[in-house]
């Protein structure tokens, strides 16, 4: 007969402790998959907008910018709670940082004309796109400690 495990030899939530890291729960890594998606959509859409001259793609890149702006914002919610929980905010301080340089180009992108994408809001859709992928990679990788 073997003995009964101890608290820290089982499997659980409460019996990990806060400083091992988790691997991404599913419904935020769902949650983070828009925004590394549309922010370079949206950038895609600028360089096309700044070689047509085309109004419409700025106009793209405007609502895949306010898209990617709503995930962007719930996967930061979530992963504040998680590093409330957790204790790591690596991941939250990368999606913070996202969502103030997201937030200021779509203000950007809400001007009219030329001066909607122009310079700035090409540069801002680019460290838009770096963050987004930047927190994809931090989001997506599995902690040493937990690989197999």
């Amino acid at each position: 007969m073997t003995p009964p495990k101890a608290p820290e030899d089982l499997d659980l939530p409460a019996a990990r402790s806060r400083s091992v890291p988790r691997v991404l729960h599913p419904l935020n890594g769902i949650l983070l998959a828009f925004p590394v998606g549309l922010f370079p959509g949206a950038l895609a859409a600028d360089v096309t907008y700044l070689n047509s001259s085309e109004m419409q793609w700025s106009n793209f890149a405007a609502w895949l910018i306010a898209g990617a702006l709503v995930f962007t914002g719930l996967s930061l919610a979530w992963a504040l709670v998680r590093a409330y929980r957790a204790g790591s905010i690596r991941l939250a301080g990368v999606l913070g940082a996202l969502f103030v340089i997201g937030l200021i180009n779509a203000f950007q992108h809400s001007h009219d004309g030329w001066s909607s994408v122009g310079t700035t809001g090409l540069v801002l859709s680019l460290i838009s796109t770096v963050l987004a992928l930047a927190a994809g990679w931090i989001g997506y990788t599995v902690p040493r400690e937990l690989r197999a």
